[in-house]
This record gives C-alpha cells, sequence and structure tokens, in this order.
C-alpha cells in the first residue's frame, strides 16, 4: 500500500481498525470492525462518518461569479448562472457525443464556484477545465480534507458545534466554525440520508474526525457502506452506471438540465454533445437507466448479462451496479435496457453461473431519500 497515496485522516483509519483497500490510487478504508452491513444500518439510523478526501476540490474565479458561471455553461450542460448564493447544484462535464466525462457537485460563493470532482477523473477534469476556460483560473485544493456526515443524527451533532448547521436546507453552502475550525459545509451527500458534507484544513481534519467520532451517534464508515447505502439511494457511481458512452437520458439524469439550457431555453444548448442531448430530452433516449428487482437471495453484480426473455440469443444490456441491500432485506441493482423494457413491473433476465434467473424493473430509488427541503 506504499505506493497508494494517503488521505490526512489515513492514520486515523488504521488506529480504528479499518481494513483499507486501494481505491482510485488512493488507499482507503473499506470496512472497520463493525463490518458493512452494520455500517450501513448505522448511517440509515444514526450518522456515519466517511473520509472522501480523495474528491477533487477546486476553485474557479472569472471576473465575477457572472462570468465564471457563464464560462462553466460551456462545458456543463445545467444552469449555473441562475444558481442562487451559497446554493449547489448536481452536474456533469459531457463530451461531444453527449457521453458523461464526470458528474460532479458545484456551489456559487460569490466570489468564486466550488467544485467537487470525483477521484478517478480529478487531473483530466481540471486539464479540461484550464484547457476550456482561459478567461478565468482554475484552482485545485490540496490542502483540504473532505469529510461527510450522513444520516438523521448528523443535524443535532453539527449543531451542537455550530447552531447554523441546523438553518441549512438540502444543497445549502455554508462557512461554519466546528470548534472554531473554520469549515465549508454542504447539506449533501450520496447515501439519501440527510447530511453534510465538510471541507476542513488537511492539518484540522484529524481532530475535526475525533470531534464527531466523539458523539454516541457517529461511527466511522467505509467504502463497502457507502456503495451499498448509494445504490439503495439509486444513485450513479461514475466509472460504473455512467461514462463517456452515456448520455444523461439514457442515465435517467433528465432533472439535472434545466429548461434554460434544453431547446427554446434562454441558454439552449452551448455545451459539447449538446444536439444529442438535447434531441434526446425531446425524444427520449433508446435505452435506460432502471431499478431492478433480482428474485431470491443472490444478488446480481455488476457485469451481469440481461436478456427480455428466457431463451433469447441475444442480450439487451448490463447491470452496471448490485449487491445486497441492507435496509430493503434483499438484492437490488440497476442497469440499462431498451426502453420497450424499461417499464415498471417489465420482467427480464440475467444470466447467474450459466443460469437465466429473473429480474423485476422498479423505479428508484429502493429507500426513499430523507433530504431536508
Amino acid at each position: 500500500m506504499s505506493e497508494l497515496l494517503r488521505t490526512p485522516l489515513h492514520d486515523l483509519h488504521i488506529s480504528l481498525g479499518a481494513k483499507m483497500v486501494e481505491f482510485a490510487g488512493y488507499s482507503m478504508p473499506v470496512q472497520y470492525p463493525m463490518g458493512v452491513m452494520q455500517e450501513h444500518t448505522h448511517t440509515r439510523e444514526k450518522a456515519g462518518l466517511f473520509d472522501v478526501s480523495h474528491m477533487g476540490q477546486v476553485i474557479i474565479k472569472g471576473h465575477d461569479f457572472q462570468s465564471a458561471a457563464h464560462a462553466l455553461e460551456t462545458l456543463i450542460p445545467v444552469d449555473i448562472m441562475g444558481l442562487a448564493l451559497n446554493r449547489q447544484r448536481y452536474g456533469f462535464f459531457t463530451n461531444d457525443a453527449g457521453g458523461i466525462m464526470d458528474d460532479l457537485m458545484l456551489a456559487n460563493r460569490g466570489d468564486h464556484i466550488f467544485v467537487v470532482v470525483n477521484a478517478a477523473c480529478k487531473s483530466d477534469d481540471i486539464a479540461h477545465l484550464k484547457a476550456n476556460l482561459s478567461d478565468g483560473t482554475v484552482t485545485e485544493i490540496t490542502d483540504r480534507a473532505l469529510l461527510a456526515l450522513q444520516g438523521p443524527a448528523s443535524e443535532a451533532v453539527l449543531a451542537a458545534l455550530d447552531p447554523a448547521a441546523a438553518e441549512m436546507r438540502f444543497m445549502d453552502v455554508a462557512v461554519l466554525s466546528f470548534d472554531g475550525v473554520e469549515c465549508w459545509v454542504s447539506r449533501s451527500g450520496y447515501t439519501g440520508e440527510d447530511g453534510f458534507e465538510i471541507s476542513v484544513s488537511a492539518h484540522q481534519a484529524t481532530a475535526l474526525a475525533e470531534r464527531l467520532l466523539a458523539h454516541p451517534d457517529v461511527a466511522p464508515i467505509g467504502l463497502g457502506a457507502r456503495d451499498s447505502l448509494r445504490l439503495e439511494a439509486g444513485l450513479c457511481l461514475y466509472g460504473h452506471d455512467i461514462d463517456t458512452l452515456t448520455t444523461p437520458t439514457q442515465a435517467a439524469l433528465n432533472w439535472a438540465i434545466q429548461k434554460v439550457r434544453r431547446h427554446n431555453g434562454k441558454r439552449e444548448g452551448g455545451f459539447p454533445g449538446a444536439p444529442v442531448i438535447l434531441d434526446e430530452l425531446q425524444d427520449g433516449a433508446e435505452r435506460k437507466r432502471v431499478g431492478l428487482l433480482p428474485e431470491g437471495r443472490a444478488p446480481m453484480r455488476e457485469g451481469v448479462t440481461l436478456f427480455a426473455g428466457i431463451d433469447d440469443a441475444a442480450p439487451i444490456g448490463q447491470i452496471t451496479s448490485g449487491g445486497f441491500g441492507p435496509t430493503v432485506g434483499r438484492p437490488i441493482a440497476m442497469g440499462y435496457v431498451p426502453v420497450a423494457q424499461a417499464q415498471n413491473g417489465t420482467i427480464i433476465y440475467g444470466e447467474l453461473r450459466g443460469k437465466r434467473l429473473p429480474l423485476t424493473v422498479v423505479a428508484l430509488p429502493f429507500t426513499p431519500a430523507t433530504f431536508k427541503r
């Protein structure tokens, strides 16, 4: 593991008994002694603390927010110019074919845009930004850690350190002070639960994490439970459920592209792949990401081939994420199928160890979100 990058919380993970694995070039905790199932349940019932410091943190500046937002809209098909002060939005970079190069979060911080990108894509994303935003500055933040506190108890835990945390709503961003430590905080996350993401100076990260873990409702959570939580929440994992060959419409991410960027919108198109994406938004895509419930207790994981009929020779799609959902108490999966098989209740078949087993197409998410609106 010595050649892998380490987050500022690496030593803390070791002291907590974490099992470490390689993820996106980093040494990351996949689970702690509590185990994945209990970590998952603890996050749903109380609060889980995640180290997401491997993610990329980027500041984009222009002459002012509007100029930076206008420039960024040439790369991202969402309404950035209309984003209110201290608010955050989900978005993605697209390529000329309409495929997704990465998904991200971006926030209006007044004099700059704060962007969080995926760890495996961050060097490419930053190069992409620098090559295409000639009028502004693109700065990667390398001296800050990123923590996520997720679950129903997260508000009470943070409000005990700074009461202003309780005033935030889903997708708000703010600068809060926890024990005198300045933190950049968003009310968001990757579990479907209410929660917060906290950017903190790297040298203060361990002390803040230990302070949060001292609360009886907070436990450390690894990548294993992070994956099962986001799958239950119906959220995409880049490089698996979405990639450069997947359009936003195919991925059922239409909701992320506001009317102002669509056909007949005030700022229609103007981003890579716009002809493909806008036509699909209007007319529909040929395939769609759907929720899938395998019958029985055997999970169907990424890569399982899907068929319309039990004896069909030609496959219709593939599972992109799958596993056991502890909250729903059964195997769950997501994958892509043609629109003809994308209706809820449709029975299709996955090939598992040489056998064709049935799955039912269902609506996402598997577990309802509990965001504080």
